[in-house]
Order: structure tokens, then C-alpha cells, then sequence
């Protein structure tokens, strides 16, 4: 009987590719960094694609797969993933959600520090030889207020750890379970509530057409001045133009952003503004992460294409 291919797009830890090898019944066909129009005419006949961030499972890319039942995503976001598409071809997308929260939210927590005492700037002016104590007066985040835009489980691993920090936390999702918000102490509260309340705000929601644009000049008009924002969750959310606006006029004291409407981005004002720490979409960016997050799509493939056993699905196929 021949083997079910699958298709590894994007570069997977090893640990992925030797779970893969627990399934006799798939055969792994590993081709990375393919431009569009030469991923589509690999594919061939693969039942399987595995992506991460940087190949685009576009719909031109998703038909040219005649035989695909299922796509995997190396991590939580799947905007470079047409899931309509895939779900008109009856095609599975899964992704491995709560495989790399634990470093997304320690980047995320890790940014409000650096924000707070200003670590970077500090830093560059050591390394410029200048010792200038005076210019770095910063903020502690004990007895400070997080606000968090989503709360799934990147946003409720930085709840648990902001509140070990003695940061009180309000959080807006309305599709958090109250039971789980509750259980980590945060209180749920509307989202004008949150960003008039918070000191920090951290946003870890998906990008769908309800959070795109999310935080625009209206939002940050609402917040408190000399707040601190913090995305590492996705581009989009943060209307870029006016975040820089906000900063200018002080109402934001300083952001740190980790990703962007274009990667890397078309436009370079936000990342080299001098009130912004920037960093190049390290979310998931850690050993441990990609370990996490390659065994488990390899698990969860391996499952559905010799089981028919559905994890961690982003739509319903029938």
C-alpha cells in the first residue's frame, strides 16, 4: 500500500520529523523556502502540508494540492493560511494553540520590563560610553494595573505571571470563560473599561475581522496618558499610524512591538520610533517552543490522516 506524503513547507525541529516517524503509514517530503508557484507545483500529490509562518497556504497554493486533507500549522496564528479555501476543498487546518504561550508571554512580560525601566536605552548609552543615570527614571510595575485585549492562553499564561509581579489585572474577550478568567484572578470587564483602567496593555488576540484595527486613535483616546502598550500578538490589531500619532503626543509614554501589518514592514516609522522597543516577530522564538509546537503538529497530522482523529481544528470539514 503506498504512503500518505506529507509536506514540510517550512523548517520543523527535529523532534517533529522524528515523531512524523512514528507513522509508518506517512512518507515526509521535506522542501523548504519554495517561492508560491514552485510550493504549488511540489505538492502533488501530498495529503499532507505543514507550514509555520513563512510560507503562505494561499488559495492558488491550496488547489494546486489535488490530494491535501489536511494543512498544519507549527503554531497559533493562521492568517497565512486561506482557511476558506481549505475548508471549500474539505481540506482540515489545524494549528498547535498553547504550544509556544509560554514564551510569547514571557517576551510579552519581558517588554513591559524593558518599557518600564527603559533597559534599552539604558543599555545603548553604556555601550556609547555615557554614564547618565539621570535620564532613565522608570516605572515599577508592582501595584500597577495590566490591561489585556484577549485572553486565551498566551494572554492567561501573562495574567498568572503579571499577577506574581503584584500587577492587578483586567482583561476584555468576549469569548473568555468566566470559570477560567475567575481562577487566575483577573477581573473580565468591557473593553472601554479595560483601556481606561490599565497602566500596561498587552494585546493577545487573534487577527479576525473583529480585532483588526482594534486599538485605533478613537482606543488610544480612551486609555490613560503615559500608558505603555504591548503587542506581540499580530499585526493589524494596532493601527500602526495611529500608535506613532499617540506617541508623539505623549499619550502612550512607550510600546514595544513585536509584529506587523507587513513582515518585515513595508513602512520602518514604528520600529525606529524612539519611544518603541522593537522586536522582529521572536514570539514563538525559542528552542523549547519549537519543540512544543513541531511534535505537536507532527502528532497531530500523523493522527488524523491514519486515524481520522481531529485535534486542535481551526474549521469543520465534512
Amino acid at each position: 500500500m503506498a504512503k500518505m506524503k506529507v509536506f514540510v513547507a517550512d523548517s520543523i525541529a527535529k523532534e517533529g520529523i522524528a515523531e512524523f516517524g512514528r507513522f509508518p503509514e506517512l512518507e515526509l517530503v521535506v522542501k523548504t523556502g519554495l517561492p508560491p508557484a514552485e510550493l504549488a507545483a511540489a505538492l502533488g500529490d501530498a495529503a499532507g502540508l505543514v507550514v509555520r509562518s513563512a510560507t503562505q497556504a494561499s488559495r492558488a497554493v491550496i488547489e494546486a494540492g489535488k490530494a491535501l486533507r489536511v494543512i498544519g500549522r507549527a503554531g497559533a496564528g493562521v492568517d497565512n493560511i486561506d482557511v476558506a479555501a481549505a475548508t471549500e476543498r474539505r481540506i482540515l487546518v489545524t494549528n498547535t494553540p498553547g504550544g509556544n504561550a509560554e514564551a510569547a508571554a514571557e517576551l510579552a512580560v519581558g517588554l513591559m520590563f524593558a518599557l518600564a525601566r527603559e533597559i534599552p536605552r539604558a543599555d545603548a548609552s553604556m555601550k556609547a560610553g555615557t554614564w547618565d543615570k539621570k535620564s532613565f527614571s522608570g516605572s515599577e510595575l508592582l501595584g500597577k494595573t495590566l490591561g489585556l485585549v484577549g485572553i486565551g492562553n498566551v494572554g492567561g499564561a501573562v495574567a498568572r505571571m503579571a499577577r506574581g509581579l503584584g500587577m492587578a489585572v483586567v482583561a476584555y474577550d468576549p469569548y473568555a470563560r468566566p470559570d477560567k478568567v475567575a481562577s487566575l484572578g483577573v477581573l473580565l470587564a468591557g473593553l472601554d473599561e479595560v483601556l481606561a483602567s490599565a497602566d500596561f496593555i498587552s494585546v493577545h488576540a487573534p487577527k479576525t475581522g473583529e480585532t483588526k484595527n482594534l486599538l485605533d486613535a478613537k482606543a488610544f483616546a480612551k486609555m490613560k496618558t503615559g500608558v505603555f502598550v504591548v503587542n506581540c500578538a499580530r499585526g493589524g490589531i494596532v493601527v500602526e499610524k495611529d500608535l506613532v500619532a499617540a506617541l508623539d503626543a505623549g499619550k502612550v509614554r512607550g510600546a514595544a512591538v513585536d509584529v506587523y501589518d507587513k513582515e518585515p514592514p513595508a513602512d520602518w516609522t514604528l520600529a525606529k520610533h524612539p519611544k518603541v522597543i522593537a522586536t522582529p516577530h521572536l514570539g514563538a522564538t525559542t528552542g523549547e517552543a519549537q519543540v512544543n509546537v513541531s511534535v505537536m503538529i507532527a502528532r497531530q497530522i500523523g493522527a488524523y490522516l491514519t486515524k481520522g482523529e481531529v485535534i486542535n481544528a481551526v474549521n469543520t470539514v465534512t
